[in-house]
């Protein structure tokens, strides 16, 4: 891949994941981000923001809740704190969050599904808090 194709990707990826994720959330992970770090950044901006999220197909709102599921699955809390939020953004409601994450409770088991509707909970009274949710 050329340096112009992975700049237009390292772009369509920062547009995509700042719409999903708010600007102050990506500034901050950015901001956060060591040398060392840079290049996994750039990685995940380019193949997940840049190349998968922008696909037609899906409405974000479904790819939100995917990603939910599949962070909700593999007991990733703070990626999944940050990507209900982004669902959020994306217009998903209280009830298609809680559905999905009762969907993966029942396929990925009960202790993950209760670790990730802690981690759902704590982000749901935030948002409503902020006015975010109902």
């Amino acid at each position: 891949m050329t340096d112009a194709a992975h700049k237009e990707l390292l772009e369509a990826g920062m547009k995509m994941r700042r719409k999903v994720m708010g600007d102050a959330y990506v500034d901050k992970q950015l901001q956060q981000s060591s040398d060392f770090m840079k290049p996994m950044q750039d990685l995940a901006m380019e193949a997940a923001w840049g190349t998968i999220w922008t696909r037609s197909g899906l409405e974000l709102k479904q790819r939100s809740l995917i990603v939910i599921a599949l962070l909700a699955s593999q007991g990733k809390e703070v990626e999944l704190a940050a990507h209900i939020r982004g669902a959020v953004n994306n217009g998903a409601t209280e009830i298609e969050i809680r559905e999905t994450l009762l969907q993966t409770a029942t396929y990925s088991g009960m202790p993950t599904g209760v670790s990730a509707f802690r981690v759902a909970d704590v982000v749901i009274k935030q948002l409503k808090e902020e006015g975010k949710l109902p």
